[in-house]
């Protein structure tokens, strides 16, 4: 059934069991211009900040990072974060994965491709962030945290078929089917 298909009431329902326990709600018709917003703002941040990493005049270094802030903030990962900041290959890694993943995480999401991909790795480098930023005396809660939890309702609410390329990618007519027809493991990739 197509989205056209549907009643507005429908179209706007959504609901999910975990463990035994169901939510639901319905989702006003403005939701679509915030989760758009959300995604085009993580968007903006990490593609800056990629490009600001790759075309500084001085190359980017995770080691000082990864070796030093994690031991001063009483962070349950210290010991992991010294070894990734100890470990030669781990840093020269990180080196390019950082302002490169970035890059490709926020012009993923500013066009709208591969959303769920890229929310996913933006959620996961928004955890390294926080442990490595490790401050809990306002709480567990900081911006680090908020940040992965906006990345994951980007990718939930599959953000990239709100005036994105997913949209099309996902109903790329392939001998009659979509490609997400076709190829169902895609949708844990678009949208």
């Amino acid at each position: 059934m197509t989205t056209s298909t549907l009643s507005p009431e429908t179209r706007n329902t959504f609901e999910s069991t975990i463990g035994g326990y169901t939510v639901s709600g319905r989702a006003h018709s403005l939701s679509a211009w915030f989760v758009l917003s959300l995604r085009l703002m993580m968007g903006w941040a990490f593609a800056s900040s990629g490009f600001t990493k790759i075309t500084a005049a001085e190359p980017f270094s995770a080691g000082g990072y990864l070796t030093h802030v994690a031991a001063t903030n009483g962070n349950p990962l210290a010991d992991v974060f010294a070894w990734m900041g100890s470990t030669p290959w781990f840093v020269e890694f990180a080196n390019v994965a950082v302002p490169w993943g970035e890059l490709l995480i926020g012009l993923g999401l500013l066009v709208g491709a591969m959303v769920r991909l890229a929310a996913f790795f933006g959620a996961l480098m928004m955890l390294m962030f926080y442990f490595g930023n490790w401050d809990i005396a306002h709480g567990v809660i900081n911006g680090d945290f908020a940040y992965m939890l906006v990345f994951l309702a980007v990718a939930a609410f599959g953000a990239g078929r709100i005036l994105g390329v997913d949209a099309w990618i996902e109903n790329y007519d392939i001998g009659g089917q979509t490609l997400t027809e076709r190829f169902p493991a895609l949708r844990y990739v678009l949208g």
